[in-house]
């Protein structure tokens, strides 16, 4: 079984990576359980084909800002075929861009159903859905080289990342490291409105990171991320990548 420190050698562009990753089965536990989830099914979409992949990234290629999630869930993403679709966490977050208009749509349901999003890509540190929505940190490394190319691809044009959740926060600090750019020191912590400047390197212009509580029903339902505060940090980071997000700021 090849590992994804090796697949990514091979890849040419970042069309390339999204089309190989789905064929991934470097994590054996990983691999079926998101088999085993689309065997069983929930009963809402019993008469569904579901994805059962790994789920690439979604969003054009000269992408200004990243959003990077956790893992795709089980009748979410690994249902759709696309990452945070399906499922509540993605109902809120689609919303939240298509407010910002920097998606053609307030709803992601199905991969190919139109949705573009501009100037924006999200993506995964883990690629597969994992049992209980916790990968192991076994899975977040070997999964990895994944996330590294993609951003190695997107470093000509992407001036601003969003870390959804604490787990995004502490996998992309070095997945960044390794595409290129400097780590500040003390290491960032993760908080929801937490903000770094990664310096200019070789890789590229400062990239700015931003933290956000993850967009999970957890969070929502509780009260702890609201829509307002999620439009809010969205619109800081998307006017800090250069792009001019559409919705005005909260009154």
């Amino acid at each position: 079984m090849e590992l994804p420190s090796a697949q990514v050698e091979r890849v040419h562009g970042l069309a390339e990576l999204d089309e190989l990753v789905v064929d991934c089965r470097a994590c054996p536990r990983l691999v079926e359980w998101r088999e085993e989830a689309a065997r069983v099914k929930r009963r809402a979409f019993q008469d569904q084909d579901y994805w059962a992949r790994p789920v690439p990234g979604f969003g054009p290629a000269d992408a200004r800002l990243v959003l990077v999630g956790l893992a795709p869930a089980a009748h979410g993403g690994n249902r759709t075929g696309r990452i945070f679709t399906g499922d509540p966490s993605g109902d809120l977050l689609y919303a939240s861009l298509h407010r910002l208009g920097l998606a053609s749509r307030p709803h992601s349901t199905w991969r190919g159903d139109g949705l573009e999003l501009f100037g924006v890509r999200i993506t995964d540190p883990v690629r597969c859905a994992p049992p209980e929505n916790k990968p192991t940190t076994t899975e977040r490394d070997t999964c990895r080289p994944w996330i590294v190319r993609e951003f190695e691809y997107l470093r000509p044009t992407v001036r601003a990342v969003v870390a959804l959740g604490g787990f995004a926060w502490q996998a992309v600090l070095p997945a960044l490291a390794a595409a290129g750019w400097q780590i500040p020191r003390p290491r960032p912590a993760f908080g929801h409105g937490a903000h770094a400047l990664l310096p200019a390197t070789d890789a590229g212009p400062p990239l700015h990171l931003y933290g956000c509580f993850h967009v999970s029903p957890r969070n929502t339902y509780t009260g702890r991320l609201t829509p307002t505060m999620l439009d809010a940090l969205l619109r800081t980071a998307a006017t800090a990548s250069g792009l001019a997000p559409t919705a005005p700021p909260p009154a």
